[in-house]
């Protein structure tokens, strides 16, 4: 197509692939804000549900630990189910994200904006 012209086929190959890697980030960030994780602590007692972005969505705690003189214990596996939740949903997203790099040929320790 640009044949004759030096450079600028490969110029108009690499803005077709900076198009394709633009369009599927951004297909990827659509999947990870609809993408839940489970974390858990206190073996189950305290579940989060967090998007594979880290956004917390929501809890579920075993009412039998609503105790009022077990208050910072509930307060500490709350705080470990979240943490759970997101370490699982960074690990998703660095997965899915070395997909998608090794899909389109990239370095996979390619770092790219998240």
């Amino acid at each position: 197509m640009l044949k004759g012209l030096g450079g600028l086929g490969d110029m108009a190959k690499m803005m077709k692939a900076a198009q394709d890697l633009q369009s599927k980030l951004a297909e990827l960030q659509e999947d990870l804000a609809r993408t839940v994780v489970l974390g858990e602590s206190g073996a189950g007692l305290v579940k989060a549900r967090v998007t594979a972005k880290g956004e917390v969505t929501g809890l579920d705690i075993d009412p039998s630990i609503l105790v009022a003189s077990e208050k910072e214990v509930v307060e500490d596996l709350i705080v470990a189910a979240i943490k759970d939740g997101q370490a699982k949903a960074t690990a998703k997203s660095q997965s899915e994200m070395a997909r998608i790099t090794a899909d389109l040929g990239l370095p996979a320790d390619m770092k790219l904006p998240f």
